[in-house]
């Protein structure tokens, strides 16, 4: 269950900045692609490497999907508050 875990947080924390960045360039675009696919092999040798089953494969998926999705998440978010906070100057 640790390895599991670890590989789990490992595959999110592999796909947030590539998220991240995918969020920033147009969608369907040459960028977005391959910031989507360039993590995917990382997650597999992180899971070669580590010796875990292959029924770990799924799971680790999701979560580098979910690690996509915290990415553009965050960035949409710092997005937001950089726009509120040039309105609230504009107003001063």
């Amino acid at each position: 269950m640790t390895l599991a875990l670890l590989l789990c947080l490992s595959a999110v924390a592999v796909n947030l900045p590539f998220g991240f960045y995918r969020a920033g360039v147009p969608r369907l675009s040459l960028r977005w692609f391959l910031a989507i696919h360039l993590p995917v092999p990382l997650v597999i040798i992180m899971r070669l490497a580590s010796g875990g089953s292959w029924d770990l494969v799924p799971l680790m998926f999701v979560c580098a999907a979910l690690g996509q999705f915290g990415g553009g998440w965050i960035r949409s978010g710092m997005s937001r508050q950089q726009a509120s906070e040039k309105v609230r100057v504009e107003k001063e």
